[in-house]
């Protein structure tokens, strides 16, 4: 989104129409309103497929304006590379999907932040993962 937070990730064997339409409903149904402008790479079924869902939404297809969504996508080609690959399509879907809701919380943006702000914030990022962790466990 316009913060840099990952709002889904939806792995698939093809980058056709069928399959940017796919992810697009997806994403519309998390958001529940329609955006305003929509960042892509320059793949064309993208255009396509927004042409259909969403006729009056803009479309910017820039290769430097998808820089973050393109940067969200470095863990799984880390995780990737370490395991030589993942065992199965399901599991990398099982990876990516909670892995952005997880690198969220501990998103900080460093703009305006003093070292002491940062590491008040990363503190409580890590407070949070515990009690979410510890929760689960019980």
């Amino acid at each position: 989104d316009a913060n840099g937070y990952v709002l889904d990730a939806l792995l698939q064997s093809r980058r056709n129409k069928a399959a940017a339409l796919r992810l697009m409903r997806k994403l519309l149904k998390g958001q529940g309103i329609a955006p305003r402008v929509m960042l892509t790479d320059k793949l064309r079924s993208y255009s396509a497929a927004k042409a259909d869902l969403m006729p009056k939404v803009e479309h910017r297809s820039h290769k430097g304006l998808n820089n973050q969504a393109e940067n969200s996508h470095l863990a799984v080609r880390r995780r990737e590379r370490r395991m030589m690959r993942f065992k199965s399509a399901r599991q990398c879907q099982r990876f990516v999907s909670t892995h952005g809701q997880i690198a969220n919380l501990f998103l900080l943006h460093r703009k305006d932040l003093t070292a002491a702000d940062h590491r008040q914030l990363r503190t409580h990022a890590i407070s949070t993962w515990r009690e979410i962790a510890l929760s689960i466990d019980a």
